[in-house]
């Protein structure tokens, strides 16, 4: 069932206030280039690039505090400059298709305004807003479930992702698993890369990490389904967060589906479905924790931001009759850490 109604329906505020926490997968055609059809996908890919700029003149009307959880490969302004920060060990995948290593732009590519492989100039866009947080996709978006990669050349990878941040002066805290593939046993390594927080993966079954394969499928379209209607529990946290131990985990609560034409008759579900989750998180003194790619809206970009807009100003309700307070990934790790 619905956490509660879309629309609050008293104003005095819980214990705690809630958290709104928002994080994006920003990756664009390294975290599409395993699709058979990917070419088919370039628009959204190259549409990210005015929908990143748009969504950060959102964030900053509502005063929205961001993570944006970013590919290493994107950092780079060219395949030279790639190469030259790639990790020596590189994971030794049994499906040589996971390696995105193999199918590098050519030697003189480099950003552009249309590019899809790098994104320097949007990354220092946003690093230049207020209240956004650059965080780490890993360098090369890693697979930590597949075959034949391992804990070295994991630890390889983070190491890169740090170096390439560096260069343009970002510091990185908190990360997200690319296709949110969350192990235990390598958190102890990303500690060591000064990762303090990670986004976790909601407890429900179909929100198990898993590499590729028939669960995987089966899984998808029951999140599908619960975007519309409630298949799992209250997607909501409880606050404190209860693992404090380092790397924090900042569980994931709703993936914001894109606009889809096709399904555009179950749009109010969609909407219903987020806003009454986001009313339990302020109502209970808990955590919601939205997250989607920019690329998803590279595509029908003025829809999904006025269905965005439709959640946001439902945050501005929920912030003055509950007191709910937008926070990225990094400063919620100082506000459990203090």
């Amino acid at each position: 069932m619905f956490c509660g109604g879309a629309e609050p329906e008293r104003t005095q505020q819980a214990e705690q206030a809630g958290i709104f926490t928002i994080s994006l997968d920003f990756e664009l055609y390294w975290g599409m280039r395993h699709l058979s059809n990917v070419a088919n996908y370039y628009p959204n890919l190259v549409g990210a690039r005015s929908a990143v700029p748009a969504m950060l003149d959102m964030f900053s009307e509502y005063d929205i505090h961001a993570t944006w959880a970013t590919v290493g490969f994107l950092f780079a302004d060219s395949t030279e400059q790639l190469t030259e920060w790639a990790p020596k060990r590189r994971p030794d995948y049994r499906d040589r298709s996971h390696s995105p290593y193999r199918d590098l732009p050519s030697v003189e590519s480099h950003e552009t305004a249309a590019s899809i492989y790098f994104a320097p100039s949007l990354i220092r866009l946003i690093a230049a807003t207020p209240n956004q947080e650059i965080a780490t996709h890993t360098y090369s978006h890693y697979y930590c479930l597949s075959e034949g990669q391992d804990l070295n050349s994991f630890r390889a990878d983070l190491m890169a992702t740090r170096a390439a941040a560096k260069q343009l002066s970002c510091n990185i805290r908190t990360m997200v698993f690319p296709q949110n593939q969350y192990r235990s046993d390598y958190l102890a390594s990303c500690l060591e890369q000064g990762i303090l927080a990670y986004r976790g993966n909601q407890p429900s079954w179909m929100h198990r990490p898993s590499s590729r394969g028939r669960f995987r499928y089966l899984s998808r379209f029951a999140r599908r389904m619960d975007a519309y209607v409630p298949l799992g529990n209250c997607n909501c946290t409880a606050l404190p967060l209860k693992n404090t131990r380092l790397p924090i985990d900042i569980p994931a609560s709703r993936f914001l589906l894109p606009y889809s034409r096709r399904l555009r008759w179950l749009e109010p579900l969609r909407l219903r479905r987020i806003l009454s989750e986001l009313t339990c998180a302020a109502s209970h003194g808990r955590l919601y924790h939205l997250w989607w790619h920019p690329h998803n809206f590279g595509v029908n970009t003025e829809l999904n931001l006025a269905f965005l807009r439709r959640v946001l100003n439902h945050y501005r309700v929920l912030q003055r009759h509950f007191g709910m307070e937008s926070l990225n990934m990094g400063e919620l790790v100082d506000r459990v850490r203090n």
